[in-house]
């Protein structure tokens, strides 16, 4: 997972007031999607009684043991509860914020894994509607802690959700973890970028804590946990492909877009500036000849200043002065007295000539 994070920079720092309202919708899609893929329930508890026949056929089924110690115990047992129903609502958007702000160059590609990830774990939703051991019947030796400690908190038999509004979670949305699977993109970002080494130590105990609450407080399986972890994997590798593809998304609507409109694909860089700079190149090159611009003076062709009026050769202006170094009567052009004799009694010669 550490190429996820490989991404250059891409040019400019990321601004907050595109990031936020992105997350939001982000999030409130994800969480619509988990209402609308509510599951048969029937179906969800065999999932759950599937996971839970398997984990013991593997001998990991490490829930009853963590789950008798958090209901016997209220000292680990009240604290896990509300570890379980507030920290993945504190920690994963400061971790955001964090890499926002400190790790600007690496920030886009954080935040797309993190929303790769979110969204597939939707599709497991979907896919596998699965009922957490807490909603198990007790026969099966699975206690509610949450609902055993519920006067110590908000949140009522409806497991992170405040009391009366457990309709409006999906409580049979157990596979995968995405507690874990959101702890685990904390834990990679804060060991790889954190430079002190208690940053680094909580990016270790937090994804191995929070595995143990989920457990623990009967919310979710060790194999939900395992699912949570490959999503996060998954959602890795799909970090460059997705990059690409919205950087193409971007480049097409930057390319028409107008207007105010185009601020929101080219960050506002005034991109007509370079636009009619290249226009005017085009324009000034004809046939691979660069043309030159108005008013401008070829340094190949010397000026024409004349404005049309020319001389008869050997033909002196009026008031013309010979050079120093030419004999009397010897004009510019090198032209003797003599040699202008035809020209100096011709009719077209001036009067001082004749």
């Amino acid at each position: 997972m550490p190429h996820a994070l490989a991404q250059p920079a891409t040019g400019h720092r990321p601004r907050w007031w595109t990031e936020l309202p992105l997350i939001a919708v982000v999030y409130a899609l994800y969480s619509a999607g988990r209402l609308l893929v509510r599951g048969d329930v029937t179906t969800a508890v065999d999932h759950g009684l599937a996971i839970l026949r398997l984990e013991q056929a593997l001998h990991l089924n490490a829930e009853h043991p963590l789950n008798r110690l958090f209901t016997t115990t209220p000292a680990l047992g009240i604290p896990a509860d509300f570890a379980y129903a507030s920290l993945h609502y504190a920690v994963t958007p400061a971790v955001l914020i964090w890499m926002f702000r400190r790790r600007s160059a690496l920030y886009r590609s954080a935040r797309i894994w993190l929303m790769n990830s979110t969204l597939l774990g939707l599709v497991g939703f979907s896919l596998m509607p699965t009922c957490p051991p807490r909603l198990l019947d007790a026969s099966h030796g699975f206690v509610d802690t949450m609902a055993q400690y519920s006067a110590y908190g908000w949140w009522g038999a409806g497991a992170s959700a405040p009391r009366g509004l457990s309709g409006m979670t999906n409580q049979y949305a157990a596979m995968p973890s995405l507690h874990v699977g959101w702890s685990l993109w904390c834990g990679i970002l804060l060991w790889r970028h954190g430079r002190h080494p208690l940053v680094r130590v909580a990016g270790i105990a937090y994804p191995l804590l929070t595995t143990l609450i989920v457990m623990g407080t009967a919310n979710h399986y060790f194999l939900d946990a395992v699912a949570g972890a490959a999503v996060m994997g998954a959602g890795a590798l799909l970090v460059k492909p997705v990059t690409r593809w919205a950087d193409g998304a971007k480049a097409w609507g930057a390319a028409r877009a107008t207007g105010p409109a185009a601020v929101l694909f080219t960050g506002g860089t005034g991109s007509g500036s370079a636009d009619g700079a290249g226009d005017g190149a085009a324009e000034g090159s004809e046939g691979g000849r660069q043309r030159p611009a108005p008013g401008a003076v070829s340094a190949a062709t010397p000026p024409n200043v004349s404005t049309g009026c020319e001389t008869s050769p050997g033909e002196r202006i009026p008031g013309q002065r010979t050079t120093s170094a030419d004999p009397p009567g010897t004009a510019l052009d090198g032209t003797s007295a003599g040699d202008a004799g035809p020209a100096a009694t011709s009719d077209d010669a001036p009067a001082a000539a004749r």
